[in-house]
């Protein structure tokens, strides 16, 4: 597990967009040019409609590492991942040199896919859902030659006795995966369980942790229903920092940061991509030896 895992690069922090979002939010490459210290990969979400936009391909075209994010794949649904889908999507990785394939392991679309049947809900978390997607992730992999990283989805409604962590270590277990942790998606998935923040990491496979999310949330409540919503607002809440910093001390595979954050004020993300960046350098610092 360790030697696949070793064959990945390691990426440092990065910023996620997709179709449109340097145009409208954070330009990437405008972040980069002023502050090459804070952003040094690009994960760009993307789907077969949309495909690619001219900054990730301005990205790419200066050498500089990506990710594709997939946007419309149902992981769980072993009839979604046809020809069409593998073919396209493998290609438009290549075209940007993408370091590996990631994406929420939900249900991107409801019906046949088209982006307006797009919405995002979480996996059933029981055992046959675990297997179905793990053995959907082996044929991906098999068949684009990329790896696949499967993170855990947002809700506010999550169907299954599985705890999400014990659903995605079934998956890996299975397929023998990398997995991407999206610290944020954690704290909305313990604080709809009332469970604390770090309920179920001691537990949890970190050496197969490649990469994490980090982003803004915002804790609301309806009709006495408290929930946070995964807003990407630049400033994470307490809980998500407290499983970032849990997570980055004891993943010794983990290869990229992700901070969800293109649709905000360049200006109000500098601070987290700051703090992001100590604790995880693009280029590990050596250890120190006590004397």
């Amino acid at each position: 597990m360790s030697t696949r895992f070793d064959r990945l690069p390691r990426l440092g922090v990065g910023l996620s967009g997709e179709f449109g979002s340097s145009a409208k939010g954070i330009n990437v490459l405008e972040l980069r040019a002023k502050r090459p210290d804070l952003v040094h990969f690009f994960e760009f979400g993307a789907d077969l409609d949309r495909g690619l936009d001219e900054h990730v391909r301005m990205w790419a075209a200066e050498g500089l590492p990506t990710t594709y994010h997939f946007l419309d794949i149902n992981l769980a649904e072993s009839e979604d991942v046809d020809e069409r889908w593998l073919s396209r999507t493998s290609a438009r990785a290549r075209e940007i040199s993408a370091a590996w394939l990631c994406g929420d392991a939900g249900l991107w679309h409801f019906g046949a896919r088209e982006r307006g049947h797009q919405v995002l809900l979480p996996p059933v978390l029981c055992l046959d859902s675990a297997v179905e997607t793990a053995e959907n992730i082996v044929r991906i992999e098999e068949l684009t030659g990329f790896a696949v990283l499967p993170e855990n989805p947002p809700s506010v409604v999550y169907l299954g006795p599985l705890h999400i962590l014990d659903y995605f270590a079934e998956v890996s277990n299975r397929s023998g995966c990398g997995l991407l942790l999206d610290c944020a998606h954690l704290a909305i998935f313990q604080h709809l369980r009332g469970l604390q923040p770090l309920a179920g990491l001691d537990g949890f496979p970190l050496d197969r942790v490649v990469e994490m999310h980090v982003a803004g949330g915002t804790v609301k409540e309806l009709d006495g229903f408290s929930y946070v919503d995964d807003s990407h607002s630049p400033e994470p809440i307490p809980a998500t920092w407290e499983i970032f910093e849990y997570v980055v001390e004891r993943a010794p595979n983990l290869k990229a940061i992700v901070y969800e954050c293109e649709y905000n004020d360049r200006a109000r993300c500098i601070p987290t991509f700051e703090r992001l960046n100590a604790a995880f350098p693009a280029t590990p610092q050596p250890a120190v030896i006590a004397t």
